[in-house]
């Protein structure tokens, strides 16, 4: 009788009145995973197993039909996911096949629905030496979770702790039909290479390398949590209102060791990859040991860093995208989304443009040019709308990102900040605030 059985792998999956999906390649240790939690009565009728179709190999069609046969026979629902996996330009083929198939599998993962993969401990060990040869600090050699948040619910893994020769025993014990990809012995692939060449040779020295490997990650894991945490706790001091922003002065007082941290855990919020330690060190000279009036930006996945004044900005490219010369807003509509993915938005307010002002005029939205003159309410004189934004402290960017709002060709408001003097008024819930968003940097 096999060691393996669902009562040891059920304290790993958690108790859901949602959907269970099994992520179902065909192969062992997947359909070993489907066919423990099949078993159970009272899940199957919410299990459905997802097989995607990568369309990488000649067979594909031939595993769709027989991952759709077995899931019939166990008695659980069926979906084949087509994917692109074609890789783009500097992208391997194993990640662009991985980055396909989980954007589609989160794609149907829905409040209390479970995602189940059967990834197991020689997978995970593989992960780890992966991440170990690549230079991964602890949060890349805590290698994967046994469980995390996954599009709208959660990803778990319940076979994590299991070894692969229990898996083995299971299937031939139940004389389950699986599916050996081929691929799989091609050791031009890095895991591969680890699982066909080098890991039978460390087994030979060190047979129960994969539990103390695997071990040696839930320490890592543990570790990265908790840096996390202090991270996390630090970092809202450093954070100026928005979380694209950090304040300089006080990353600068801090350990290096600390500031790389910080950063890392910093780019993790605003969803990009962690910056590696070359990227690292140039943020740090560029922006934190440079004198305050050195102009400096630099470029990294898609987004810009830059400074002004004695903060540290991280900024879509998108925001950079020029306004056009004139746009009408319709007087009708209460928000507008800008060619800089910026919004404008109305809100009813006791103070600002009077509605009958707003709805009475033609609105036109301009970018700024050169010598634009405001006079603010309860304040002397004209100013020119350069020295206003310094006084304010808007950065140069946001200038340009920033419309004026004009109402039947007269200035009467920059978005977000300030309104005219001729065009402002007080009277209960009689007036509009015009807010701006700025481009969100995730």
């Amino acid at each position: 009788m096999p060691i393996l059985s669902y009562q040891s792998v059920s304290p790993f999956i958690p108790v859901t009145n949602g959907n269970i999906f099994i992520g179902y390649s065909g192969g062992i240790d997947s359909h070993v995973l489907l066919h423990l939690c099949a078993g159970q009565a009272e899940l199957q009728s919410r299990i459905t197993a997802v097989y995607v179709h990568h369309d990488l190999q000649a067979q594909a069609d031939d595993w769709a039909a027989h991952c759709c046969h077995q899931a019939r026979t166990l008695g659980v629902g069926f979906l084949c996911l087509p994917v692109n996996a074609k890789a783009a330009r500097g992208e391997s083929p194993e990640a662009a096949a991985r980055n396909a198939r989980y954007q589609a599998l989160r794609k149907l993962i829905q409040p209390e629905d479970l995602m189940l993969f059967a990834q197991h401990r020689e997978d995970q060990m593989e992960t780890v030496l992966l991440q170990l040869f690549r230079g991964a600090g602890i949060q890349g050699l805590a290698a994967m979770p046994l469980a995390t948040p996954f599009g709208r619910g959660n990803l778990i893994r319940p076979l994590l702790h299991t070894a692969k020769s229990a898996i083995r025993d299971y299937a031939h014990f139940h004389d389950l039909p699986w599916i050996e990809d081929p691929s799989n012995q091609c050791s031009d692939f890095d895991r591969n290479f680890l699982r066909n060449e080098v890991v039978p040779l460390l087994k030979q020295r060190w047979p129960s390398l994969d539990k103390t490997v695997a071990r040696g990650a839930q320490h890592c894991g543990e570790a990265s949590a908790l840096l996390n945490g202090w991270s996390s706790s630090q970092l809202s001091r450093l954070i100026n209102h928005e979380s694209n922003r950090l304040s300089i002065a006080k990353l600068q007082a801090l350990e290096d060791a600390e500031i790389n941290a910080l950063l890392r855990q910093w780019f993790r919020l605003l969803g990009l990859k962690p910056p590696s330690q070359a990227l690292l060190q140039t943020v740090k000279q560029q922006f934190l040991h440079s004198g305050p009036d050195t102009y400096s930006q630099l470029f990294t996945q898609g987004h810009v860093l830059k400074r002004y004044r004695q903060t540290l900005y991280c900024l879509t490219e998108k925001s950079f995208t020029p306004l056009p010369s004139a746009q009408d807003w319709p007087a009708h509509q209460s928000s507008m989304q800008l060619a800089n993915d910026s919004t404008l938005s109305l809100t009813t307010a006791d103070s600002g443009i009077s509605q009958a002002l707003w709805h009475s005029s033609q609105i036109t939205l301009r970018p700024r040019s050169i010598g634009e003159k405001l006079k603010l309410p309860n304040r002397a004189g004209r100013h020119d709308l350069k020295k206003l934004f310094q006084e304010a402290g808007v950065p140069p960017w946001e200038r340009q990102a920033r419309p004026l709002i004009y109402l039947d060709n007269q200035l009467a408001a920059v978005a977000g900040i300030w309104i005219a003097e001729w065009a402002f008024a007080q009277m209960d819930d009689g007036c509009y605030q015009i807010a701006w968003q700025a481009t969100q940097s995730v």
